[in-house]
Order: structure tokens, then sequence, then C-alpha cells
């Protein structure tokens, strides 16, 4: 099980806008915020980290949902945000029920948000 990660980043400010707005839908909130990082919690623990570094581009991450409407939501808040589209809400070839969407931040990080649930009535 992974305690925490970090993703470095090359301006605080707009990628605290990025992370707040993208991942509400699925339930973080900014929960610790020292300026130069901020940490990311779901359920009071923050384990996903924002730091001053200068972005890589080159990280992803893929979060947790817990229905298909919350990986639509994500895309829709990560769009809004300012993020890129990197591939629409939508089933993928991983397992029948992989449902995902892709957006990237604004250092060009890869950041998914994934439900592994059939759709209600199934």
């Amino acid at each position: 099980m992974i305690d925490h990660v970090g993703i470095p980043v090359s301006d605080m400010a707009r990628s605290k806008e990025f992370y707040s707005a993208t991942l509400a839908p699925l339930g973080f909130t900014l929960a610790m915020d020292f300026g130069h990082a901020a940490g990311y919690a779901r359920d009071n623990r923050p384990w996903f980290w924002l730091h001053e570094g200068g972005g890589s581009g080159g990280v992803h991450v893929a979060f947790t949902a817990a229905a298909r409407g919350d990986v639509d939501a994500f895309h829709a808040a990560g769009l809004a945000a300012g993020g890129e589209d990197n591939g629409a809400p939508g089933l993928r070839e991983y397992h029948p029920n992989y449902y995902a969407a892709y957006v990237h931040d604004p250092d060009g990080n890869n950041v998914e948000a994934v439900s592994h649930d059939a759709p209600e009535g199934r």
C-alpha cells in the first residue's frame, strides 16, 4: 500500500486551483498547505501532494472514482479548470468495467479517474 505520493509543479497557485477543482468530484479536499507543498485528502489524511520544483510533465496518477458519474464529473471539472483533454470518459480495454477519463494538468502530467464498477442495473 502506498502511504503518499508527491509530484513537482512549476506554479503552486495554478496547480492548487486545478487540483482543487478537478479532484472535488472524487471527494478530495486541500487538507494541508505549507506554501511550497500542499496535500489533498479523502477521509482526512492527505496522501496526494504537490510540491514546488518545476513540473516534470511525465507523471501519471490514477484516482479511484466511486461511480462512472464521478469519472464524468472529474473530466468536466478538469477541463473547466484549464486541463487538457487526454481521453474522454469511456470504457477502456483493460477489463470490461474499466471506465476512465484522462486530463493533462498545467504541467502536462496525465491525471486519470477510474471506476471499476459495472453501471447500475447490471
